[in-house]
């Protein structure tokens, strides 16, 4: 079992012991709702039973006998393959900071790369960072770290999201020592 396996297997029995439900009753809630988009049934899961995004997500994923994987990936595409279909179009402009992120993510370590619809989700034992164009033109680094105080430029984001906090860039050469920093502190607490 590859370690995104475990993480995912973990993921769920926290679930469990922290709602006490098993996922049989999990998937029989989402099949007596009669919703069958996975938006549709995170919202619910997350209202039904007072549950974050992630532990929402991971259920939808499992419930729906999915990865979380994007289509393209789901059909065999390499990371690079989906890398390449985020950065088309007008967010092409995003590609070099994105590849510089990549670049001093890299430098840090062995980590797992999760391809999704529309960013790379980046894992250790736990996500550690997420990456990918976000609105207005930016490029959005999402990470997770705790007991570090926000910035104007590190955004703490509301309980229950994937990430604690989000840094928005516009060109490669915003990748600087502070980000790299906050990215190493986020690897460095995700586990081995």
């Amino acid at each position: 079992m590859s370690s995104l396996d475990q993480a995912r297997e973990n993921n769920l029995k926290n679930i469990e012991a922290k709602t006490g439900k098993t996922l049989a009753q999990f998937r029989a809630h989402i099949k007596q709702s009669g919703l069958a988009k996975h938006g549709e049934i995170r919202a619910m899961l997350m209202k039904a039973f007072d549950l974050g995004y992630g532990d929402a997500n991971s259920l939808t994923h499992y419930a729906l006998a999915s990865d979380g994987q994007s289509a393209a990936a789901a059909q065999g595409a390499s990371t690079n393959d989906v890398v390449d279909e985020i950065y088309t179009g007008p967010k092409a402009a995003l590609r070099p900071a994105h590849d510089r992120v990549m670049a001093a993510i890299e430098k840090l370590g062995a980590f797992e790369i999760a391809p999704k619809k529309g960013y790379l989700s980046l894992r250790r034992k736990k996500q550690f960072a997420m990456l990918g164009p976000g609105s207005k033109g930016r490029l959005e680094v999402g990470l997770n770290l705790k007991d570090v105080p926000a910035t104007e430029r590190l955004l703490a984001q509301p309980p229950g999201g994937m990430c604690q906090y989000k840094v928005f860039l516009t060109d490669a050469a915003e990748v600087d020592k502070t980000l790299i920093g906050w990215l190493k502190t986020a690897y460095d607490s995700a586990g081995e």
